[in-house]
Parts: structure tokens; sequence; C-alpha cells
């Protein structure tokens, strides 16, 4: 991380709370690819299961309305912010659905119990130490059961990022380095033979990998300009180019948001700002 914070400290500061803030607009984006890994998944009646970097509670309430009143359900996150509002929407959301407790922990460490169904969307590649963190993981799953998760391709494969970043990069004074093997962040599975090998030496038996590509809707609006606006304060604000002008200067902040609303405006049609997504559908036991 920038200034060498750790991820908790991260997840915990004013990044976790803007995550939090924008909740509604996070499981918006993220819907399809949601959908895709409950289908995966294919969680029954009854299961117990463990929702890894469960943020503001989006797939453990589902989790719970899957499985029913007669399975269970943990969520587990290290960030306060997105757990405080997770617990908000028991009650609203998930009446009728298994009991849920939501957990501030890292997953790398902590022992939560035995899970019938590990499940996680985009929560896996934060782990300061993978192969302990997946070995761990292995340890929490009872005989028999799974774990289901989705993490993103490359950089170049998902145009939800690289369109805006592409025009953000030639306003800033220098490019970016890029990021250290092995380290915390989005794209740091992009390749599937050293997942499944890092999942293999966690002591999992059985990986698949699956290529999933959805299209995401960035935003909506009335109008293609109205869509491209919503479309880059996702941007800007909540994925991952955000961390390019989180800092700048109001002059470059301004800059870049005109940029990349430009640059989105050019994928606006019919109200709403679409591009690819492309993951990694992983299945293993």
């Amino acid at each position: 991380m920038a200034g060498g914070i750790t991820q908790a400290e991260y997840w915990n500061g004013e990044v976790g709370a803007r995550w939090a803030r924008n909740q509604a607009v996070l499981d918006a984006v993220f819907a399809p690819l949601t959908e895709a890994l409950f289908a995966r998944a294919a969680l029954r009646a009854g299961e117990s299961v463990l929702d890894i970097g469960c943020g503001s509670g989006a797939t453990t309430l589902e989790a719970a309305r899957r499985v029913g009143p007669h399975g269970s359900v943990t969520g587990a996150d290290i960030s306060a912010p997105l757990l405080a509002v997770a617990r908000t929407r028991i009650d609203a959301e998930a009446s009728g659905a298994a009991p849920i407790r939501f957990v501030e922990a890292d997953v790398e460490h902590a022992d939560l119990g035995g899970s019938g169904q590990i499940l996680s969307r985009f929560g896996v590649m934060f782990f300061a130490d993978s192969g302990r963190a997946f070995a761990n993981v292995r340890r929490m799953l009872r005989p028999g059961g799974r774990l289901t998760f989705l993490c993103w391709r490359a950089l170049r494969e998902n145009l939800w990022v690289s369109v805006p970043r592409e025009a953000v990069l030639p306003l800033l004074p220098e490019a970016p380095p890029p990021p250290p093997p092995d380290t915390p962040g989005p794209f740091r599975f992009a390749d599937a033979d050293e997942l499944a090998a890092l999942l293999r030496g966690a002591g999992f038996g059985t990986v698949a990998c699956e290529a999933l590509d959805r299209d995401v809707v960035l935003g909506r609006g009335s109008t293609e300009a109205e869509a491209a606006e919503a479309a880059a304060h996702v941007a800007l604000n909540l994925g991952p180019t955000s961390h390019l002008v989180r800092e700048a200067a109001p002059e470059l902040r301004a800059r870049a948001e005109a940029g990349v609303t430009e640059a989105l405006r050019r994928h606006a049609e019919g109200g709403a700002v679409r591009l690819r997504a492309a993951c990694w559908l992983v299945q293993a036991g």
C-alpha cells in the first residue's frame, strides 16, 4: 500500500468509509457478477456458509436467503466501516433467512469455525500472505465442502478499469510504478495457472478456474452525459483507478474528471455506461 500502510489501515480509513457510503452503487455495479458467483456456488438449504471479505454484506445477505432459516452464515471482513453498514441491513433485508453474524477478522489468521461452503466476491486478493491465507481457508472448510470465489483477470481485459485509467494516465506527472509481484491488489491473480498452483499448494485437491465476462453498468442517467458523469464518479472514487487521483491537486482532479467523463461518454447508450468486466470464477475443494 502507498505510504506503507496495512490493508487493515487502508480499509478502516477513508477508503473504507467511502465504500460504505456508496454501498448501493457498488452492489448495483457488481450485480451480474454476484449472480454468476451464486449460480456456481449452488448453495443448498441448511448449509453453513462463510463469506470472505463480505464488505457491506450484499453477498452475505444473499447467502442467508439461499440457505434459509436452517442454515447459518458468517460474513468476515477487516473493515469496520463496511461491517457497520452490513449489520444495519440484517433486519431490513434478511427476514426469514439464515441467522447471520458479521465478524471483524483477518481470514489469513482467524479461526471462524467449520463451514460447508466458503465464498468470496473479490475479497481474496488482499491477503498479506496468500498461501497462508488459503491454507487457513482450507482448514475451515468441512469435508466435502467447496470454496467459490471471484477475482479479476488482467487489467487490460477489464475495460471498466482500463478505459478510465487510460484517460487519467496522460495527465499525471509520471506513470505509476507497477506493483511488486504477489502483493495485495485487485489484479493479483490474473494468471490462472499460478492461482491454481497456489490453491493446490494450500491443500485444495480440485481447482477449476472459469473465465467469466460480463458487462457492468458503471453509471445511469436520463441522458448520455448524465450516465457518463455517474460512471466517472464510480471510476474515480470507487474503482481501481481512484488511487491515481486520490491525493491529486484540485486542478488535476478536475481535469481527470473531465477526461474520464468524456472517455466514458463514448460508451454510453440507452442511458447507461456499460463496459466489460473480466474475472476468474474459481471453485476449489
